[in-house]
């Protein structure tokens, strides 16, 4: 009986050992494999997440008035030319009307100021004329007489002087009555024809400036590419300026990212990056950087510490795809594996 005791306590002290030095090795292989996870493994990459933007341009114009009609939907392909939308302004048509009718009103007094002097005004002057030439040659011929009769004893003296006094008034109104006729016969002032043609002209330029303003009814589209948003509805009015509706111009795609300054030595200008966009099926693309600008101070990474840590400012760097992707988006999101 004892001899079974003893021997069955041996057999459960060696199953105690036998199991401490398994759980034993266990630990150690762990230990072992951990260490060589910790030591072998490669450390995963630290990425920058961007994404993908395009250039937009404003449609807008120079008319103020009402939405007529929209000829184009969000998301219509364009081509630059083709008619986006028309506006209707009553206020600029009126002035259209104002500025034909003072075109017209200065061109018709612009004519009449070149033809000059009517013909019935011209002849009467040129009879007085006539009239003031015969007058003065009477007067003359008596004032020849008299001098004569003067120099002979026959007249008097104060004969001779009334005879030379009304040759001098017959010259007189022989000169006044041909300044009259020479300008009867010349017209208007140089000024009068001066001023006159500058008012046409004023005049066809208030034509043209409200014509300028009228070519913006039917606004086009100023580039090729994409209806992005359009803003206002059929029936409201626009300002002038206001903008109608955006194009995006999908062939100026580019790619941007917001990066800490302590990552720009792996991204500086003119470098050529790889990209990976993970809605195109984790495409890998190549992208030259052309831009890189500071986002201000509201955009800084603050230190945490006193000592021992420093502000990082953020930067905006912007980049290109090198082979063109038409499946590229605005709005997808782009990443950047740093390098190790």
């Amino acid at each position: 009986m004892a001899d079974t005791v003893n021997t069955t306590g041996s057999e459960v002290k060696k199953r105690e050992s036998g199991l401490f030095v398994a759980v034993g090795i266990i630990v150690v292989a762990v230990t072992l494999l951990a260490l060589a996870g910790f030591l072998f493994m490669n450390k995963p990459a630290e990425i920058i997440e961007g994404q993908a933007e395009a250039t937009t341009v404003k449609v807008s114009g120079k008319l103020p008035g009402r939405v007529l009609e929209f000829y184009v939907a969000e998301g219509d392909n364009v081509r630059k030319g083709d008619t986006l939308v028309h506006i209707h302004s009553s206020l600029a048509e009126a002035k259209m009307l104002q500025a034909k009718a003072m075109e017209t009103s200065t061109e018709a007094q612009n004519r009449k100021i070149d033809a000059g002097t009517r013909s019935q005004i011209v002849q009467s002057a040129y009879d007085v004329l006539q009239q003031a030439t015969a007058a003065r040659t009477i007067a003359q011929k008596t004032y020849d007489r008299m001098e004569n009769l003067f120099k002979g004893g026959v007249v008097s003296e104060q004969k001779r002087d009334e005879a030379r006094a009304a040759f001098e008034a017959a010259k007189a109104g022989e000169s006044a009555a041909r300044s009259q006729y020479d300008l009867a016969k010349a017209g208007a002032q140089k000024e009068d024809k001066t001023s006159a043609a500058a008012l046409v002209e004023v005049a066809r330029g208030g034509v043209q400036e409200v014509q300028a303003v009228l070519e913006d009814q039917y606004l086009v589209a100023p580039c090729d590419g994409q209806i992005e948003e359009i803003y206002p509805e059929v029936g409201e009015l626009v300002s002038i300026g206001a903008p109608i509706m955006t194009v995006l111009r999908l062939d100026k795609k580019y790619v941007t990212f917001n990066v800490r300054e302590e990552y720009l030595k792996d991204m500086k200008m003119g470098d050529e990056i790889e990209i990976m966009i993970p809605a195109l099926d984790k495409m890998k693309a190549k992208a030259k950087i052309y831009y890189i600008n500071d986002l201000g101070s509201y955009a800084t990474w603050r230190a945490t510490k006193s000592t021992g840590q420093w502000d990082s400012r953020t930067f905006e760097i912007k980049a290109r795809t090198i082979d063109s992707i038409p499946d590229l988006r605005p709005g997808m999101t782009i990443v950047y594996f740093l390098k190790e």
